[in-house]
């Protein structure tokens, strides 16, 4: 197995440290702090990196598990699923929807794991502890801290800011939200102040450095901007410019580069590449549940192509999300065909007759005697089929060096440099129509280019009209680059911050229904086809509005702490 390629500071050495005894509980629970440390460790530099190491995959396991998914593509109309999660996919979920309060739990749980390592750290941590490594360990918490506020913020809205778990118990029927400004300014605030503290080379591979900080710091700013608008004058300038800055420090100084090859970023084992700021860190260790990936086992299609799970037969991209690919077009409003150059389809998703050499498939002697040949994704029949999820879907135990049922290596991408690149952009473009300036450009194109596609430039080539970048050609773009990495439904609540009509109509304008594909030849296509299915009429569109564009806390934390119900407060 490839566990070395995956940290080995990541696995043993944390686990007796972390119990998650409150992961399925309210975020009001006071987890059992003598089940969480012994106080005689955090005596060493080894022992403190030691107790962060959880940070970076088991108190993200809840929500790396289905929220991933659920939340930044369900919800964003980029990807569905037929016949699962269908709250997030047809914009309805309620107070007491599973998926709803195991999100909201997820983030609580990071939040709860991260203050708990803030105080047992400064707690006990002993005096043959570096500065320096207690510093980055603190800092590292704090990171986790700041970007589980930054999701909890952007789902639900109003949230209370907990900093201590601990003491909170004493006093539960206090908490109150807080404004969602106050939430940004306290985010933003907790990741300048942790810059410094992180060091420019990771002190392991794969743990957060300050370029990861000021990766987020260029997220979070863009975010802002829209979020302490106003309506008149849009997004606020200060913190566009501050966007700005922060992405192109990380771009011209990190040391990062863009992979050239678009579907290597999802190629086993591409953990921890040089295009790669922040990955939740995973790895294949039987036994110890919690460090591993179990996101694979719902997106791949079947056990084909599985390791005895195989549950995402029915997640597939929509319509929409198809229509956005160059040269797949549409002809009236029930057929899209073509083909696409960009080589982000064959690595988001799966259409009938791709292949792809690095997963094994299981078939029938009658196509192969050996039981197994590369996957070639089947050509089903039918009414109704599937675009399926490629992306994060490695294949079997075989292909990575150790795999079982809800059991995978791979990491999961947080921050990728591409994101840079096109947070420059937008900042640079900002409250104006459109933009002509030439780095903006410049970098937009290296992501457009690396998918296969032509440069875009700034005129015509046939007519001469100008043809600046605008705020659309640039969220079609994050569409692509981003499809299935959680990402498209943070582009549409930061829209919604400060253009909540615009958001609207994205949404409301998306096909989620049903269609099939079909190819031109086979086992060679070179056109697929697809067809929206003529009986299936209801559930295409959905109605995203003011009422419900923001999840509901769930009806179980709200009968914790009731004064979740009042008005929000600021936040000190």
């Amino acid at each position: 197995m490839k566990t070395s390629k995956h940290i080995k500071w990541i696995i043993g050495l944390a686990l007796p440290l972390v119990m998650l005894a409150g992961c399925k509980k309210s975020f009001l629970e006071k987890p059992p702090t003598d089940a969480i440390v012994d106080a005689g460790f955090y005596q060493t530099d080894e022992q403190i990196m030691a107790g962060t190491a959880s940070l970076y995959n088991r108190v993200w396991f809840d929500y790396n598990d289905k929220a991933y998914y659920n939340l930044g593509d369900f919800r964003s109309g980029t990807t569905y699923s037929a016949y699962n999660d269908r709250g997030n996919v047809l914009f309805n979920t309620t107070a007491e929807n599973g998926e709803n309060n195991a999100s909201w739990r997820a983030f609580f749980n990071v939040v709860t794991q991260s203050n708990l390592t803030i105080t047992n750290i400064n707690k006990y941590a002993g005096a043959a502890v570096s500065a320096s490594v207690k510093r980055m360990a603190i800092a590292e918490a704090r990171f986790m801290r700041a970007l589980a506020y930054r999701y909890l913020v952007m789902n639900w809205g109003e949230v209370p800011v907990i900093t201590d778990n601990i003491s909170l118990q004493t006093i539960p029927l206090s908490v109150r939200k807080n404004t969602i400004p106050s939430v940004w300014r306290f985010i933003t605030r907790e990741m300048n102040a942790i810059v410094e503290d992180l060091p420019a080379t990771a002190a392991q591979p794969g743990r957060l450095t300050r370029w990861s900080a000021e990766g987020m710091l260029a997220r979070f700013y863009l975010t802002r901007a829209g979020v302490e608008g106003t309506g008149a004058t849009g997004r606020k300038q200060q913190f566009l410019d501050s966007a700005k800055y922060f992405a192109q420090r990380v771009i011209t100084q990190s040391g990062l580069q863009l992979l050239p090859n678009y579907e290597d970023l999802f190629k086993y084992p591409y953990d921890n590449n040089k295009e790669s700021l922040f990955e939740l860190q995973w790895v294949y260790q039987p036994g110890s549940w919690g460090v591993q990936n179990s996101m694979p086992a719902y997106l791949n299609f079947s056990n084909d192509i599985a390791n005895g799970d195989g549950w995402g037969g029915d997640k597939s991209a929509t319509w929409w999300m198809l229509s956005q690919y160059e040269g797949i077009t549409a002809s009236g409003d029930t057929m899209l065909s073509g083909r696409t150059l960009d080589k982000r389809l064959k690595t988001t998703y799966m259409l009938p007759g791709f292949t792809y050499n690095e997963i094994t498939q299981t078939v029938p002697a009658t196509t192969n005697p050996s039981l197994k040949q590369k996957l070639v994704v089947p050509n089903t029949g039918g009414d109704v089929n599937f675009a399926y999820i490629k992306k994060y879907v490695v294949g079997k135990s075989e292909d990575v060096g150790g795999a079982q049922q809800q059991v995978y290596p791979n990491d999961t991408y947080m921050m990728r440099l591409a994101e840079m690149y096109l947070i420059y952009a937008e900042a640079v473009l900002g409250n104006a129509a459109s933009t002509n300036d030439a780095t903006a450009l410049q970098y937009y194109n290296a992501v457009h280019t690396r998918a296969g596609l032509a440069p875009r430039t700034l005129t015509n080539p046939v007519s001469g009209a100008p043809t600046p970048l605008t705020w659309d050609d640039i969220f079609k773009e994050r569409v692509l680059e981003f499809a299935m990495e959680s990402t498209t439904w943070y582009d549409l609540v930061q829209l919604h911050y400060y253009n909540p009509q615009k958001a609207y109509s994205i949404l409301n304008n998306q096909d989620r229904g049903y269609f099939n594909i079909r190819t031109d030849a086979w086992p060679n296509p070179t056109v697929w086809t697809f067809k929206k299915t003529v009986w299936a009429t209801t559930d295409r569109k959905i109605n995203a509005n003011s009422g419900n564009f923001r999840l509901p806390i769930p009806s179980a934390e709200i009968s914790q702490a009731p004064n979740l119900n009042e008005a929000a407060v600021e936040y000190p």
